[in-house]
């Protein structure tokens, strides 16, 4: 148990420091900038940065696959230049290059006409990459307590291990969240439901590993958040009952609410795009913030550092304390947002299977 401690102590060190530390050696000569090294981590990329070992950068190159002016392109990340010329773009083959620009930044662009336009973009990006790790990883967990149950009675003894830990974690999101939202209904809505639990819950837990194939920071990314509150969204709205409708834009109050002016019609209307819009900032927002906090608290030993030898000292005891006890808070934090996304989806997919209301 004690090297057990001592291992996760050392993970959740590195948790924080490790990313932080490569991009800290390459702006020791000019100062810490501190917004391109957070935006760095957080932001999706062409290429996947990993460490630095003696100046030397240790990155794993992605295929681009872009049509340009010019035709398909398919390519490595590395064909682009590592030094910024004196428009701030990488230059790379057949005229792309990497724009430095506000509109266009870190974008694959080309000049056309003299203006900088973007080619269509379908490049295997660094979210990419770690979204079908992810969803590998996620097909494991459940493949593997799946063929248990199939080469197993129902009276058999329980599964140990990571079998039985999966059978428990399952059971627990479908009674406690999805059957005690959704009852009847629990099993028709179920494998999106678990899929959204586990799918956020274990993209989460990689984001804060600190080495691949963890590092990724998915769920920090709104276009992924976007995508499962849609998904949300077209399943509460499609399977919504007529009582469901009715109550939007007829709902039982007063006449003078609806007509001339249809003021609570127009709320009820309003509040099917909130709903999805809450789920997807909320996601989005809080593992954003749990990433920048912790590289931020890194980034302050060495600014300190830069100060003096004894004020950096001093924060690096300081920092490390306060970085491993958000790395734990996050660890939380995944279960919990996970948790979230799932029960408001649950609930309001059944607030949508409305089946009119009881005369007295």
């Amino acid at each position: 148990m004690k090297h057990i401690r001592q291992l996760l102590f050392i993970v959740l060190l590195m948790a924080f420091v490790a990313p932080v530390q490569a991009a800290v050696q390459t702006e020791e000569e000019k100062g810490i900038n501190l917004q391109e090294i957070l935006f760095g981590h957080i932001q999706d990329s062409y290429d996947w940065h990993i460490t630095t070992v003696n100046g030397h950068h240790v990155t794993l190159h992605l295929p681009i696959i872009v049509k340009s002016s010019t035709g398909w392109h398919v390519f490595c990340s590395d064909e682009f230049a590592e030094a910024k010329d004196a428009q701030g773009n990488r230059p790379g083959p057949y005229g792309l290059y990497i724009s430095g620009s506000e509109a266009n930044e870190n974008k694959i662009c080309e000049k056309v006409n003299g203006t900088e336009v973007r080619p269509f973009d379908i490049s295997i990006t660094k979210t990419v990459v770690v979204l079908f790790i992810d969803a590998i990883l996620l097909l494991l967990c459940v493949l593997i307590p799946a063929n248990w149950c199939k080469k197993h009675k129902p009276e058999d003894p329980a599964p140990k291990g990571f079998t039985g830990f999966m059978h428990m974690f399952i059971m627990y999101i479908y009674d406690d969240v999805v059957k005690a939202s959704l009852g009847k209904e629990a099993d028709k809505y179920a494998p999106y439901l678990l899929t959204c639990f586990f799918f956020i819950f274990l993209a989460n837990v990689m984001g804060i590993v600190p080495f691949p194939p963890g590092g990724g920071n998915l769920t920090g990314n709104i276009t992924i958040t976007f995508f499962l509150a849609l998904c949300t969204f077209l399943i509460t709205n499609f399977t919504g009952t007529k009582a469901y409708w009715k109550d939007i834009f007829w709902p039982e109050v007063p006449t003078w609410l609806k007509v001339p002016v249809p003021l609570m019609p127009f709320i009820e209307f309003f509040s099917i795009f909130t709903k999805p819009l809450a789920l997807m900032i909320r996601l989005f927002a809080n593992m954003m913030a749990g990433h920048a906090i912790a590289i931020s608290l890194a980034c302050i030993i060495f600014i300190m550092f830069g100060i003096n030898a004894a004020a950096g000292s001093l924060m690096t005891v300081v920092s490390v304390g306060m970085s491993i006890f958000m790395m734990l808070l996050e660890v939380l934090v995944c279960f919990i947002q996970a948790l979230v996304f799932t029960m408001l989806s649950a609930v309001f997919i059944s607030l949508a299977h409305v089946h009119g209301h009881a005369k007295n």
